[in-house]
């Protein structure tokens, strides 16, 4: 195994540690995650991890399939904890149900840049609640998932072995999600 791999791995790790905060932060009711969009961003790259697969990506997929088990975690420890619920409102029915749309009309297509890109969309207004949420009620939020979530996919660029849009699109709105997010819940702190 290169060296390039340990570094996706030492990632995936990085990654699930960082998942595996934000459960002990949900169990303990002290985060309160968006399960619309935990749910979603369990379900968009677990696809995207597939239809990269399938085109012949090998490790560089590993973050982004990390991206989707990790908040499959999230989303069934929020049941665990009445106190880490987020109440959902219409906005955030309305953006899971753009989320399952854009997830349909990927199954549509079968071509795996469009499944990509639909990922994206999916995932993306899966985000938008949680986004919101971050920036109004911070306190809500931890930022471990979502550093490790960073850090993962940075590492995965080492991995890269044809750069374009399949093997780039989901790590690069990766970068952009949680770097939004991490800034949306760290301003109040700093």
């Amino acid at each position: 195994m290169a060296w390039v791999q340990y570094l996706v791995i030492i990632g995936a790790i990085a990654q699930l540690w960082g998942s595996l905060v934000y459960v002990k932060e949900t169990l303990a009711g002290r985060a309160k995650p968006n399960r619309v969009t935990w749910l979603m961003w369990a379900i968009a790259p677990l696809i995207a991890s597939v239809a990269a697969f399938m085109s012949g990506v090998t490790w560089a997929v590993l973050p982004v399939f990390m991206a989707g088990f990790g908040p499959f975690l999230v989303f069934i420890s929020s049941f665990f904890n009445k106190k880490a619920y987020w109440k959902l409102g219409k906005w955030d029915y309305l953006c899971g149900l753009f989320s399952v749309l854009a997830l349909v009309l990927w199954g549509i297509t079968k071509n795996p840049s469009i499944a990509i890109l639909f990922a994206i969309i999916s995932d993306g207004c899966a985000a938008i609640p949680t986004a919101i949420k971050s920036w109004k009620y911070p306190e809500t939020e931890h930022y471990g998932a979502y550093a490790a979530s960073l850090f993962s996919v940075l590492l995965g660029f080492f991995a890269i072995k044809s750069w374009n849009f399949i093997e780039l699109a989901f790590p690069i709105y990766l970068i952009f999600i949680c770097g939004l997010l991490l800034r949306f819940i760290l301003r109040k702190r700093f």
